[in-house]
């Protein structure tokens, strides 16, 4: 029995409880030492096109033994070395013994980890824009479901004029639509480090290439291609610029902003019971409270989109605090903040789209709600109304002024029900039956043009995203898997 299995030793709650298994692999040693063989085959394939003294055979023996990595023994070169990128040139040398000679040849180590910190933000990227783009389908059926169910609007989390539980919805679509532009923007940006050497300056690859600089050209532009790269940064010190994770894990936090902007929300309608998230059979809320029913992936949700916000300062310290053509105090740095922001956010957008699937909405605890505000909501209406029909506007504005704050006094103080309707049809200043002001404080007379804003955002923003992702063989994600 290992140590992991007798429960002796740390566990990363981000892998072991929250983040799927897709974005796992991206951050996997598995994935990324895979990732740098990649880029050794990359780099002796287009030496070898090149004319250096690169065999077939040696590459046919790299991809052989891609996947053909023995960790304890990667381990042992390392203690050795003291060296981890030189304990893995030996390790594939190993597995591919033709090809112990050109592994590695004219690169530098952040040839081998920053290219694969860059796949490896390419990928996780892709991952959170696919679950951004399901997330958004989801809350856009259930903004369309509740499109003009009015509900009582709130600023400051007080009573304001109502909207509905469609509009509502579609304020935390907007937010992930930023996102992914955001995402998208990254993603259209995002460089190859290409082959630099040890400051940046390629002069090992222009010494390999026999001082012909555009060889050295022709070589980066085609290990940038093999490995999926359009681009490579116009110039470079030793490390690729830090600048990107800072940029990249700042976008990041933007979306466990919009995901917390939206756990905060469900967390306030739990509490006032009129929007739940989902609530399994057998699941307890309190282990001394049998009756709670508490919002715990919403609070879930706000607690690792936290982490990420706060990770985003991270590499932006390590951007600012880079010494010329490179220091080192960035590695550890980097080991523990990028993984950890993107595992954070994964986690997050898995709980956003299974709480986006299962709301519950309760109709009647919103009509209760909002008929208990509306009233002082509609005084205005009442107000106009009775003036048009011969009131003194000064003198009507008065009595509903006192009206008012007697029907809340008494709500506060006694616990009342809402009479403001009742006192102002018994004050005959007004002139108006309870029935009439009844049919004048109609909900949906207050929601504006909500519905049809619904309609219109779901047609023109969100349908098109929706579209535009649709095809099955672009999906790099599986269905959410909600761990506790």
């Amino acid at each position: 029995m290992t140590e992991q299995d007798s429960g002796t030793r740390f566990v990363h709650p981000l892998a072991d409880r929250y983040a799927s298994k897709e974005m796992l692999k991206v951050f996997s040693a598995q994935h990324r030492h895979e990732t740098w063989r990649r880029l050794w085959v990359a780099l002796a394939e287009a030496e070898m096109e090149m004319g250096l003294p690169v065999t077939e055979e040696a590459i046919q023996e790299m991809k052989t033994g891609l996947e053909d990595i023995d960790f304890e023994k990667a381990a042992e070169y390392e203690k050795r070395f003291r060296h981890d990128v030189m304990a893995h040139v030996h390790l594939y040398g190993d597995v591919a013994p033709t090809a112990r000679g050109i592994i590695h040849l004219g690169a530098a180590s952040a040839f081998i980890g920053d290219n694969t910190d860059l796949i490896q933000h390419r990928e996780a990227l892709l991952i959170l824009r696919a679950r951004i783009v399901r997330c958004v389908g989801a809350l856009a059926d259930f903004a369309r479901e509740h499109r003009e169910l009015p509900t009582l609007g709130l600023t400051h989390f007080q009573p304001a004029q109502p909207t509905t539980v469609g509009k509502r919805a579609t304020l935390w679509i907007q937010d992930f639509l930023l996102d992914l532009e955001e995402i998208e923007f990254r993603l259209e940006t995002l460089r190859f480090r290409g082959i630099r050497g040890t400051t940046g300056t390629q002069a090992s690859f222009l010494s390999l290439l026999e001082g012909d600089h555009g060889r050295v050209e022709e070589l980066e532009r085609s290990v940038a291609t093999k490995m999926g790269f359009s681009r490579s940064f116009g110039v470079t010190g030793q490390t690729s610029s830090r600048k990107v994770d800072q940029a990249l894990v700042a976008t990041l936090a933007g979306i466990g902003a919009s995901a917390s902007k939206m756990g905060n929300d469900l967390r306030l309608l739990a509490h006032l019971r009129e929007v739940e998230e989902p609530f399994e059979k057998e699941q307890i809320g309190s282990s001394s409270m049998p009756y709670k029913r508490n919002p715990m992936r919403a609070e879930r949700i706000c607690a690792l989109s936290r982490h990420a916000i706060t990770l985003s300062l991270d590499p932006a310290f390590t951007a600012a605090t880079q010494w010329l053509e490179r220091t080192l105090d960035d590695s550890a740095n980097r080991r523990v903040a990028v993984p950890d922001a993107y595992l954070s956010i994964d986690g997050v957008l898995v709980l956003v789209e299974n709480v986006a699937r299962g709301l519950v909405v309760n109709p009647m605890v919103i009509r209760r709600n909002l008929e208990e505000h509306l009233p002082f909501l509609a005084t205005e209406t009442v107000m106009m109304l009775a003036t048009q029909r011969g009131g003194d506007r000064q003198d009507l504005h008065e009595r509903i002024r006192r009206h008012s704050m007697d029907a809340a006094r008494r709500m506060k103080e006694e616990g009342a029900r809402a009479d403001l309707l009742e006192r102002i049809a018994g004050d005959p200043a007004f002139g108006m039956s309870e029935n009439e002001l009844r049919d004048l404080v109609d909900p949906r007379d207050f929601v504006g043009r909500a519905p049809e804003q619904v309609d219109r955002f779901l047609e023109e923003w969100v349908d098109p995203i929706l579209q535009r992702y649709s095809d099955p063989s672009s999906n790099v994600i599986g269905d959410p898997d909600v761990r506790v």
